[in-house]
């Protein structure tokens, strides 16, 4: 028996794109009939819309308390009136008229808010649903002078860059040290990678339960998380794999990362009057960060580094922390603050990939130094002592 073999005639690129046209056209003529027709009007029982608000932002002064709000419905929401401490009050919308899916708009009152007191806001749409937001402890907001952003700049420098900086000056020490104090301090290392990330992550996916539902929260902080990492990875690559000062340049970028995203969490809660910051949890802070500077040092103990090259370790690691008690305090919002946490646990992530790495290559045994005694010794210790100091800071 014989086959014919029938080859199909190559498709003209004109006619590539009339092809693929066509779906488009299709998919454009459904969704305007569907917008037209509206076929479901039939099993509309008269329930009211799903409506969603979400309050992302409270500003307290002298004229009053503002908030902004962003709507989430299936359709346009209208504010109809709002209750603080359960008595309702006049109020300014801006911008005015229903707020679409997605949208904010800005709710200002003339409440006389009492310094210290906890007072509750209580949103009331067309349809009658109602949306609580709690003030915990009002205080002042922020604003941007340069007596306050001076001093959380050096609230930043020491929760940031102070300890990293001690850290990196335990480096003349460490240098000279044997295979096996050298792997333990990689896996010291690793291990408070591994504390950053876990602690990272589940920081990113609290703030991202606090946003708005269109943001899909948890969905969004693992997907950015997972682009971090993919980019921070080939970009590190690109000119092969990472080692020496350029490691400790990606290690320090990881913490930075992270610590922009513990900058935005305090940044908001001075802006809260919920920050607590006395010494002792300043202290905390301090003590808990130092290690990040043994392990950004780790990398670089066989080569010798310009004082220079120190400093912008400090300034990357650390600098941070700063630049994000700026923003939280001034311009906070939960779903920027999970995507900014979410970014440093994917760096996080890489820096962790690329230390395993250079520890299985320092000794020539590969994975096996993962398993030596120095390795699980300098994990342990790396993770307990973040442990450990976290405790300092918790509140």
């Amino acid at each position: 028996m014989m086959h014919e073999k029938i080859d199909a005639a190559p498709v003209s690129g004109l006619s590539r794109y009339l092809w693929l046209l066509l779906p488009v056209a299709v998919l454009a003529v459904a969704i305007v009939w569907l917008l037209q027709t509206n076929p479901l009007q039939g099993f509309n029982n008269g329930a009211p819309p799903v409506e969603n608000l979400t309050i992302e932002r409270t500003i307290l002064d002298h004229d009053g308390v503002r908030l902004l709000v962003r709507a989430g419905g299936s359709d346009p929401m209208v504010v109809a009136q709002v209750q603080v401490d359960a008595a309702y009050w006049e109020f300014t919308q801006e911008p005015q008229g229903p707020i679409a899916r997605g949208d904010t708009a800005w709710i200002s009152l003339p409440f006389p808010w009492v310094l210290g007191e906890t007072h509750n806001v209580t949103f009331v749409t067309n349809t009658g649903a109602t949306f609580d937001h709690e003030i915990a402890v009002a205080v002042p907001t922020p604003v941007a002078t340069s007596g306050s952003l001076w001093s959380q700049a050096i609230l930043g420098a020491f929760v940031g860059i102070l300890p990293v900086a001690i850290g990196l000056m335990c480096y003349p020490a460490l240098r000279g040290a044997g295979q096996g104090t050298m792997t333990f301090l990689l896996a010291l290392t690793v291990g408070l990678l591994a504390f950053l990330l876990v602690d990272t992550f589940v920081e990113a996916l609290e703030f991202a339960s606090a946003s708005a539902p269109i943001f899909q929260g948890s969905i969004m902080v693992v997907l950015t998380a997972a682009a971090s990492f993919l980019v921070l990875m080939a970009v590190g690559r690109r000119r092969g794999t990472p080692t020496g000062l350029a490691l400790a340049t990606f290690i320090a970028l990881g913490i930075g990362l992270h610590n922009f995203g513990e900058g935005l969490a305090i940044g908001a809660a001075f802006a809260a009057g919920s920050a607590g910051l006395g010494t002792f949890l300043v202290l905390g802070f301090t003590l808990h960060n130092i290690t990040e500077g043994i392990g950004i040092a780790a990398p670089i103990l066989k080569v010798k580094p310009s004082l220079l090259s120190f400093v912008g370790l400090a300034l990357l690691a650390g600098g941070p922390a700063v630049l994000g008690i700026w923003t939280g305090s001034l311009a906070y919002a939960p779903q920027w603050t999970a995507i900014a946490l979410a970014v440093g646990a994917g760096a996080i992530a890489q820096v962790i990939v690329e230390v395993c790495g250079l520890m299985g290559r320092s000794n020539g045994h590969g994975i096996k130094a993962l398993l030596a005694p120095a390795s699980f010794g300098g994990l342990a210790a790396g993770v307990a002592f973040m442990y450990v100091t976290a405790m300092l800071v918790k509140i």
